[in-house]
């Protein structure tokens, strides 16, 4: 059973993963044969997804069949269990407004669009992190400690201290029209009491990733091509930090959509 740090690691990058975790969730149900298993979640790639939980001996594979090992079931019986826990009591919780639209500013990427910065009162803090399951293409960033959420283009980032920050806007008519929606979806979740349990995020495609790079095949981040670290991103094998072009600033927009997309992977 995994417990030292390079096991735990192992762990980690195996559940990282959307196609990774669908193939657990399925055999959650029962040991399953390889066919089955492209049946649910597609052949790409699948010989290299359940190697990776084979190595992070979640899974068990056999000559017709894969089913989940002993840690496995206990690996996602833990995570039920938190799961769980996340359908926080939100009675306390007060409606919240958007007080103002502080900024308007071009788009760096983009100076036909614009970057809004607004207010939202109260701030939501920790709690935040509950209203994660509202939103298909919504997470928690710990590290920052806010709700970054992706529609199309524009990217939303609610902070802790109440801070709102859009991106790709193309007036302040769509940016009110946006927060007013946010609002209300916030609030409605409030008025129930109790956030949705957690779900499964919207999959992401290694096609979709290679949209939003720079597509110049540089070679600086060890790959032949864009489209080579496209699949080595998909599959945990590469990080984003070795896209050095990435880092200029006409790549920024770019950047933050591949930030979001990457926390689905």
């Amino acid at each position: 059973m995994p417990g030292n740090p390079n096991e735990i690691k192992l762990v980690n990058n195996a559940m990282s993963n959307a196609t990774r975790r669908k193939i657990m969730n399925f055999l959650s149900t029962g040991d399953k044969s390889i066919e089955k298993i492209e049946g649910e979640v597609g052949k790409t790639m699948l010989d290299f997804h359940l190697k990776l939980l084979q190595q992070a001996s979640l899974i068990e594979i056999g000559e017709s069949t894969v089913k989940l090992s002993e840690y496995g079931k206990n690996f996602l019986k833990e995570k039920e269990d938190k799961s769980a826990d996340k359908n926080a009591d939100l009675s306390q919780a007060k409606p919240i407004e958007i007080t103002e639209v502080r900024q308007l500013l071009p788009c760096i990427a983009n100076p036909s669009k614009f970057r809004v910065i607004a207010n939202m009162a109260p701030p939501l803090g920790g709690t935040l992190k509950v209203f994660e399951p509202l939103f298909p293409r919504g997470r928690y960033s710990d590290k920052i400690k806010a709700l970054i959420m992706q529609k199309g283009e524009i990217i939303t980032t609610i902070y802790g201290s109440g801070k709102v920050t859009m991106t790709m806007i193309k007036n302040e008519d769509e940016a009110r029209e946006a927060l007013d929606n946010l609002r209300s979806i916030i609030n409605k979740a409030i008025a129930k009491g109790v956030a949705p349990a957690p779900r499964e995020k919207v999959r992401v495609e290694y096609m979709e990733l290679y949209k939003y790079l720079p597509q110049t095949n540089c070679r600086e981040c060890g790959e032949q091509s864009c489209y080579t670290f496209a699949i080595k991103l998909m599959g945990g094998e590469t990080s984003l930090d070795k896209c050095a072009p990435l880092k200029e600033p006409k790549y920024a927009t770019n950047q933050e959509h591949l930030q979001v997309l990457s926390a689905y992977i």
